[in-house]
């Protein structure tokens, strides 16, 4: 039985319909990749395409990399010359090429996120940019989602005086600038990667023919979070032979804040009216009961192509809702829960995930798991490119690389010190300007600049340095030249002597670096230190996730997208939280609020065998204490799906405890007490649990309170009001009041502090 017996009927054609344009709808675990390196194979096999005419394109180094291995094992020989690379490193392929047919030099220097914002700082000092008014972050957010739309600094600059915004001119100076400032030092941020190669093609006929030529079998895998820039670079390339084939899932589009723009998958059969669609529908992770749920939520967007997941995997637990009466409370039940998965041989540490909307929920898990000694790890924190030992040592290689680069130059003149001072790079810098040349350019010419005098002699020995250091490049491995940098310069010396334990493990990260060089020497066909760079410069944070580790997962949800767990838990699950009350509060509230579904969508569809949705009454949120009701999400998950009382939660369901005003019967579980501000860690007494800690320190109301449903009460916050419910719950009482302003609210008597009138 050949492989292409084992797909199912849908993903068979999609991998046989291989002439015109082509959309694949592809639900979560449905095996797209699948029908993607399937494709592939029938390609070559079936219809006799030269794998060197056939490009699969994709957004990050992990999938391209799984795609690769993929497409290696079922095409075997020849697969090495199909084009499987994510859209930026195809694009630099590119560009490597021809970007000198729009007046670059090919030796291009890639600037990364903080590359970007160094120039940025510059030139707000040079414009005398307030950046109190104007944050750095926020200018360079409004060119990069200038640059995704494709709008150059000419237009930008047109549209922001039509608009008479004072605030729009001064983001289209700043835009002018910045450009201005890469196209000196010969380097293109990664926006401009995209950018940069659609206006190669669109202004070369002759680069435009040889690439569509080249590529007549065109395929997109996540469709969904192509961008406006990226649309054309593929409209362009597949418009001689229309062989385009984009497999995506609309309602898996999460990144409109990068971007995205999920009118590409949506208008695919406008812009391609001949477009055959196909849907793959049979979901091969998730049991029936999690499938069933993400179907309910996502079915209340309105913007979506109608499909609906189903599986043969069986029903599976059903779904377990958990509400507790405070954010702690949440991270002690996860972390209990996942130590009886352990305990019990259910699950290991590697099957379980905690999701969340934002980085900030991550705390108190960490918390709490510490005490646990639950082994887990936080993926989407510093990248280890961004370490200060990292950026240092790959400025030198940049520099060695291409000199043409101020930035990087900049960064290590003085790395180790060398006693240039301030004044004697400003001097540099301008004596640059006023000719025209790059700052290293002026570096060398150090004796000629009047203004320097015997300063000059102090900028000899790092030309010197650089120079030998590019003369060696022909003889040297990138490898042997990065242990040289390092020893030449003292940088590891330098630590060494410094001796503390931020120093040492700072060497184990340049120990890290020179492994990377050798694992990409060893992996790459003609090893280069300028594709060194490029790979560097292109890697993805998700890409660190290792794994068959057994420890859990702390992720946010976005990126949590592309991957699977066994037991999943989706924590903060409240209106104010997720979806978040800028959502809720929005403008644009509706198209809002189909965005943050779909990352439910995600969420839910992240779980193989469990799923534990939770909720706190209450959270900490910028120092103030928070009050949500259970989320829009979860209520709109039929009572049926959720666990009944057998099971792990309560027998009613979330919708009819929040229909009955007492959300507590939704947890199941005893009321915890309103608790106090919690001790440090250091302050845990040995022996002693958080949560028995917890109920010692607690705020508790023991004696009845000095006012009655009725009377009228001040609040220190939401003002005066009339109690309308008193609820006893054991520890403490829930009061329900209706204030004058600020509407009704539920809270808990220790916390509400209110004053009878």
């Amino acid at each position: 039985m050949s492989s292409y017996d084992t797909l199912n009927e849908q993903q068979r054609t999609g991998v046989t319909t291989t002439e015109g344009p082509v959309l694949i709808l592809a639900g979560a675990g449905s095996g797209k990749t699948r029908v993607l390196t399937h494709r592939t194979a029938w390609l070559i096999e079936k219809c006799g395409v030269n794998p060197w005419n056939i490009m699969a394109i994709t957004f990050t180094n992990k999938a391209a990399g799984e795609m690769r291995e993929r497409i290696n094992a079922l095409v075997g020989h020849g697969a090495e010359s199909i084009w499987v690379s994510t859209f930026h490193s195809s694009c630099v392929r590119i560009l490597r090429r021809h970007i000198d047919r729009i007046g670059y030099d090919t030796n291009f220097t890639i600037y990364d996120a903080d590359d970007s914002k160094s120039v940025m700082k510059e030139i707000c000092k040079r414009l005398e940019i307030d950046t109190k008014i104007y944050k750095e972050r926020s200018l360079l957010s409004a060119i990069s989602s200038a640059k995704d739309e494709l709008i150059t600094p000419e237009e930008f600059t047109l549209r922001a005086e039509a608009s008479a915004d004072y605030g729009k001119r001064r983001q289209a100076e700043v835009y002018r600038e910045y450009q201005a400032v890469l196209r000196k030092n010969n380097a293109l941020d990664f926006d401009d990667l995209i950018g940069k190669t659609v206006e190669l093609l669109s202004s070369d006929p002759e680069v435009l023919d040889y690439y569509q030529e080249r590529f007549r079998y065109i395929m997109v895998d996540e469709y969904q979070d192509t961008n406006t820039a990226q649309f054309e670079l593929i409209r362009l390339l597949a418009g001689k032979y229309k062989n385009l084939c984009v497999v995506g899932d609309d309602d898996q589009s999460i990144y409109k804040f990068r971007g995205a723009n999920i009118y590409n998958i949506l208008n695919f059969e406008k812009h391609f009216p001949d477009a055959v669609t196909i849907k793959l529908e049979q979901n091969y992770r998730s049991t029936s009961h999690i499938l069933d749920a993400a179907n309910q939520v996502i079915a209340n967007n309105v913007k979506r192509k109608a499909k609906t997941l189903w599986t043969a995997n069986g029903e599976g637990d059903p779904i377990v809702f958990r509400q507790f009466d405070t954010a702690y409370d949440e991270a002690d039940y996860v972390a209990e829960d996942i130590l009886s998965g352990k305990r019990k041989g259910i699950c290991g540490y590697g099957d379980c995930a905690v999701l969340y909307r934002t980085n900030a929920q991550s705390r108190l898990f960490e918390e709490r798991f510490i005490v646990s000694n639950i082994p887990y790890k936080i993926v989407g924190g510093v990248n280890f490119y961004a370490r200060k030992e990292i950026k240092d040592l790959l400025a030198y290689l940049k520099t060695i690389d291409n000199a043409r680069d101020d930035l990087a130059v900049r960064r290590i003149i003085n790395v180790p010190k060398r006693g240039i001072g301030a004044t004697t790079l400003n001097r540099v810098s301008d004596y640059a300007e006023a000719y025209d040349i790059s700052f290293y350019d002026a570096l060398k010419r150090g004796d000629e600049i009047p203004a320097l005098g015997k300063s000059a002699g102090k900028l000899k020995p790092f030309v010197n340095f650089i120079q030998t250091m590019r003369s060696k490049l022909p003889y040297l491995g990138v490898t042997e030249l990065l242990k040289e940098i390092i020893e030449e310069t003292g940088y590891v010396k330098e630590l060494e002597a410094d001796g503390s334990e931020e120093a040492l493990a700072r060497i184990e990260n340049i120990d890290e670096l020179i492994s990377k060089v050798t694992s990409y020497e060893e992996g790459a066909e003609e090893p280069t230190l300028g594709g060194f760079l490029e790979e560097v410069a292109l890697v993805a944070d998700i890409d660190d996730l290792t794994e068959g580790s057994d420890y859990v997962v702390l992720m946010t949800l976005h990126s949590a997208k592309g991957l699977e767990f066994p037991r999943v838990y989706l924590a903060g699950m409240e209106d104010g939280l997720f979806p978040g009350y800028r959502t809720i509060t929005s403008d644009n509230a509706t198209e809002e609020l189909e965005e943050e579904r779909r990352l439910a969508y995600v969420g839910i569809t992240r779980a193989m065998r469990e799923l534990t949705l939770t909720a706190a009454r209450q959270r900490m949120i910028r120092g103030e204490t928070q009050y949500n009701t259970v989320s829009r999400f979860v209520k709109e998950i039929p009572q049926e799906l959720i666990a009944d009382a057998g099971k792990k939660s309560s027998s009613r369901s979330p919708q009819e405890a929040v229909a009955s005003g007492n959300d507590r019967e939704a947890s199941g579980r005893t009321p915890y007490p309103v608790r106090a501000k919690r001790p440090s860690m250091r302050q845990q007494p040995s022996g002693q649990s958080m949560q028995a800690k917890a109920f010692s320190t607690a705020n508790t109301v023991k004696g009845s309170l000095s006012y009655d449903v009725g009377d009228r009460v001040a609040h220190v916050k939401f003002g005066s009001g009339t109690v309308t419910g008193i609820i006893e719950g054991g520890r403490d009482f829930e009061v329900t009041v209706d204030f004058d302003t600020a509407g009704t609210k539920k809270m808990f008597a220790a916390f509400a502090k209110l004053k009878k009138l």
